[in-house]
């Protein structure tokens, strides 16, 4: 075993350590925004590190993975819900990818897609 996996692995074991608090308690309320982005890391983690050839690593950082997955699962304000792959949410994911893309595709400088200050305050919104 190469010591940088045992070093990942006791690294992931830590985070589980520290998140255990968080799925126990009824009362938290972790949003998705933050539990689902953790949860893909953790999985992309364990792939690579597995591809690596560091098992220890790759489980830890499954692990991990997996215990966002419950904590997104359980302790998002919604409750136990799949409501993130409701027809509506989807439909809304879907037309804001579109928007997305639409302005990037836009013949215009990226700088117009912000308001300036000189814009803002002429209009005598903010000083």
């Amino acid at each position: 075993m190469m010591w940088q996996d045992l070093v990942f692995m006791l690294g992931s074991g830590l985070s589980i350590v520290f998140l255990a608090p968080t799925l126990r308690d009824s009362n938290a309320r972790v949003p998705l925004g933050t539990s689902l982005p953790s949860m893909g890391i953790g999985f992309v983690y364990s792939t690579t590190f597995f591809t690596l050839g560091m098992t220890f690593s790759a489980l830890g950082a499954l692990a991990a993975g997996s215990m966002w997955t419950l904590i997104a699962l359980f302790r998002s304000p919604q409750g136990i819900s799949m409501q993130l792959l409701g027809r509506e949410n989807l439909a809304l994911f879907v037309a804001d990818v579109q928007y997305w893309l639409a302005r990037r595709r836009s013949d215009g400088p990226p700088a117009e897609q912000y308001v300036s200050f000189d814009r803002v305050s002429t209009h005598g919104d903010a000083r």
